[in-house]
């Protein structure tokens, strides 16, 4: 038993040995090493679901039609593919090419930090579509701060402005920020259970000036500016400084909603913009969509005219991620954003 304590001890400071000769050497080949840029994952939902036609006709279809609609197929695919061939060869013009309907994810969180991956799968559809083509976003948020959502809105504009054709497909929420982006498309669809409107503006400061003040904590906060700070979470807020808060949060949602009426001018926006929510079936009614349907319903409508193909910018792995040591960075992340929502937030 004495033997096997002190051969355990002995491995223990072997593996200990190890890993600190491992992270020796991934933190030089990290200082040394470039980051290698991110790339774009471009997956053609075609195929896709060709591919799961397939395979559930192989199961549940008599071999002998089975073989009789694989001989068709073949035939068909054989035609095509001449027909494309033929298509290169003459040069066909943008005009005669087959529709394309790109399609983007946007999952947005309160920074709205999706919209980094956006600006560049934006930038790389724009430098090969054509205006016969059409790009359709599948949008699910719940809205964020100001600046975040407001640049988002503007990526998606750059989509109008190249004359190409946006769908903005919503199938659980677009609210706040997110609506402010879904309602720069030409068309919305959503889902007849979809959250959608909340055109308002909140913000939350909490404040332990009380509690701070029993301890005999004191504050000292120094601004060169009448309103460079309005609230605060630690120091007095004074009734002058809760009016300029409010007045800054009015001025936003008149530009919120003079955004929304200028992109969606069907909108009633003063009946609208009350913070308030509607599901799919009622926001049709009130002009905030325009179809009610799932984006999966919609996509699979585009399949037979058009080539409907996912574009999706993939962050390049960091060396912590590939090695597993990203524990500490998740923590971190995790705490920031708690941390952004119990301190001075202003946000759609």
């Amino acid at each position: 038993m004495e033997f096997l304590i002190e051969y355990a001890g002995f491995l223990l400071k072997l593996v200990t040995v190890a890993l600190i000769i491992v992270l020796t050497f991934a933190g030089i080949f990290a200082s040394k090493s470039k980051e290698k840029p991110g790339g774009l994952k471009v997956t053609k939902l075609n195929d896709s679901y060709d591919a799961a036609k397939s395979q559930l006709e192989n199961e549940l279809l008599d071999k002998k039609l089975l073989k009789q609609q694989q001989k068709e197929k073949k035939k068909q695919d054989k035609l095509a593919a001449k027909a494309d061939k033929k298509s290169k060869k003459q040069d066909v013009k943008a005009e005669d090419a087959k529709k394309r309907l790109f399609v983007i994810d946007f999952d947005g969180d309160i920074q709205a930090s999706a919209t980094q991956a956006l600006r560049r799968e934006i930038t790389a559809i724009l430098s090969i579509a054509t205006p016969k083509d059409e790009v359709v976003v599948r949008l699910e948020s719940g809205g964020g701060v100001v600046h975040g959502y407001g640049l988002a809105a503007s990526q998606l504009q750059r989509i109008k402005d190249a004359n190409l054709s946006l769908t903005i497909c919503v199938d659980k929420v677009a609210a706040s920020g997110g609506y402010m982006m879904a309602c720069v498309a030409d068309k919305i669809v959503a889902a007849p259970f979809a959250i959608l409107g909340s055109i308002g503006v909140v913000a939350q400061v909490p404040n332990i000036h009380r509690l701070l003040d029993k301890s005999l904590v004191d504050v000292e906060l120094h601004t060169a500016g009448k309103y460079k700070r309005t609230l605060t979470m630690l120091g007095e807020n004074t009734d002058e400084g809760r009016a300029k808060f409010k007045q800054d949060l009015e001025d936003t949602h008149v530009l919120f909603k003079e955004f929304v009426s200028s992109a969606r001018p069907v909108i009633d926006i003063e009946a609208i913009a009350t913070g308030d929510v509607w599901y799919g079936s009622q926001a049709l009614k009130n002009n905030l969509i325009d179809q009610v349907s799932t984006s999966d319903a919609y996509l699979v409508s585009q399949l037979e005219s058009s080539d409907v193909v996912s574009i999706k910018y993939q962050e390049p792995k960091k060396l912590a991620e590939k090695l597993g040591l990203s524990v500490l960075g998740a923590f971190e992340a995790k705490a920031v954003k708690w941390f952004s929502k119990i301190s001075q937030y202003k946000g759609y």
